[in-house]
């Protein structure tokens, strides 16, 4: 199920996910979001207001749909390139560590979003 417009906004929505990933969206976590978030929106006029609601949508998906979610929506942007994709993994490092401490679900998480990353890399290699 693919629900975003654009890879910016999968992106926030991926933050989003790592945020959540040990059950606590921190407020240093929304803190780091927010500065990521100017390169990913430089027009967003209102990015608390953006990051808010899009948070709102995350928490209404069901934990069962997300991972769906995201390797659906991964394989809708399989032309964007590995470098970019990678950003996206080390800035969600930087999610997962603004609280100081990174639990063992937020490393699942990471390398769940890391084995997708290397998934549709692998799969661009061999043609598909």
């Amino acid at each position: 199920m693919v629900i975003h417009k654009s890879f910016a906004d999968f992106v926030l929505f991926l933050y989003i996910h790592m945020a959540h990933a040990d059950s606590d969206f921190h407020a240093t976590e929304q803190q780091v979001i927010l500065k990521k978030m100017t390169r990913l929106f430089p027009e967003e006029p209102e990015m608390e207001k953006k990051l808010e609601k899009a948070n709102e949508e995350y928490e209404l998906l069901s934990p069962e749909r997300i991972p769906g979610v995201i390797r659906e929506t991964f394989a809708l942007y399989k032309d964007v390139k590995f470098a970019q994709k990678y950003k996206v993994y080390t800035d969600m490092y930087d999610i997962i560590n603004a609280d100081g401490k990174i639990d063992e679900s937020e490393t699942e998480a990471l390398n769940e979003l890391k084995e997708i990353i290397e998934m549709g890399t692998a799969q661009k290699s061999n043609g598909q």
